[in-house]
């Protein structure tokens, strides 16, 4: 997969395949038609964290890549550390996904950077597709002309599954990677851990490397012995 140099690495899961629409079959057919080429320009995606935007944007990132497009992913989370430099060469990708652009708003220089990002961006038919919790009109711009021209853009809001919807997303991951998670398992696993997806998802792929190492299926014993050995039950 092409992407911008900075040592980053797409979860090899997060694909559109992978992502369970239920509430937000609007923000999965617009990111599929963001990376399919069909929409260019600017889009915003927001909501509460577990919510699905990080899925959301690698999955733009990996699909854009099988077109043979340059694609990248940008979190701001762990770069905006780096300062506004880590946006140099940026304008090149044919399509950029900014995660969690809400740790830099509010600041003049990166605000510049990202206005001037985004002026060549389009100047260049690109597609620029940023992920906050916020939508744009909500958040503190130091650059009003900025907030302006985000809110302009494609905004949606992406929900929180419940917990009918983080079972069926808990099958359809297992599903996907050759597991069989029963009702009565992911059931017992939104009760004994915490909610949200990601925590989910991460406990899905301790649970899939030890079943295929014993060879068992993932039935509630079954996880119990596999936490008690790391000390989790």
């Amino acid at each position: 997969m092409r992407q911008i140099p900075l040592g980053l690495r797409l979860l090899d899961r997060a694909v559109f395949a992978s992502f369970l629409p239920a509430r937000n079959a609007e923000a999965l057919e617009h990111a599929r038609r963001v990376a399919s080429g069909a929409v260019t320009g600017l889009s915003w995606l927001c909501g509460a964290p577990g919510a699905g935007k990080t899925h959301l944007l690698q999955a733009i990132c990996a699909a854009v890549a099988t077109t043979g497009a340059r694609a990248g992913y940008l979190p701001l989370t762990d770069m905006a550390r780096l300062g506004v430099g880590v946006l140099e060469g940026l304008p090149q990708l044919e399509c950029l996904c900014v995660d969690d652009i809400d740790q830099v708003t509010g600041r003049l220089g990166w605000e510049r950077a990202i206005f001037a990002l985004l002026r060549e961006i389009e100047d260049g038919g690109g597609r620029l597709v940023v992920v906050a919790q916020a939508p744009p009109a909500l958040v503190d711009w130091a650059l009003p002309d900025l907030g302006s021209r985000f809110t302009a853009g494609t905004v949606l809001q992406l929900r929180v599954l419940d917990e009918s919807e983080q079972r069926a997303a808990l099958e359809l991951r297992a599903r996907l990677r050759g597991l069989e998670l029963p009702a009565e398992t992911s059931q017992w696993l939104q009760r004994r851990f915490p909610r949200d997806m990601r925590s989910l998802y991460e406990l899905l792929d301790t649970l899939d490397v030890a079943a295929l190492a014993a060879q068992r299926r993932l039935t509630v014993p079954f996880i119990r012995e596999v936490l008690r050995a790391r000390g989790g039950d």
